[in-house]
């Protein structure tokens, strides 16, 4: 599976396209995500708030960094967790805690190019990465 790529490369990318295309970079955005075990997709790793099922499973890497394993049944919203992952993937707890992920987010406009439906569970992932972050980090 390829890494995720950085959130910069990203916009880059997102910046020139059309809506249309912008959905298809989401989802190829979203096959990127490393296949998470179907173990793993518990109540307890459930994001609450998505109206797509996601699940977020957070691990470390043997240096201490943070990896989440991350999936949803639909593509688009697949892609959207792939884009909050990728402001935040394989970086350390206390650079997590201190990414204002909301503002990477930001220039993507997704509340004006995606329905509310698709967007509704974001803070709460963002609250999830955040929390496992901070917990790491004390």
């Amino acid at each position: 599976m390829t890494a995720l790529p950085a959130i910069s490369e990203i916009l880059d990318d997102y910046a020139f396209l059309d809506p249309e295309d912008r959905y298809r970079l989401l989802i190829d955005l979203g096959r990127k995500l490393e296949p998470m075990p179907d173990a793993l997709k518990t109540d307890a790793t459930r994001v609450r708030g998505c109206s797509a099922s996601v699940w977020v499973y957070p691990t470390t890497t043997g240096d201490g960094r943070l990896h989440f394993l991350a999936d949803s049944n639909a593509a688009i919203t697949k892609g959207i967790v792939a884009l909050v992952l990728s402001a935040v993937q394989d970086k350390a707890p206390a650079d997590v805690a201190a990414t204002d992920i909301a503002a990477e987010l930001a220039p993507f406009e997704l509340g004006k190019h995606l329905s509310a439906n698709r967007t509704q569970g974001v803070p709460n992932m963002i609250a999830l990465v955040r929390e496992t972050a901070e917990r790491l980090t004390a």
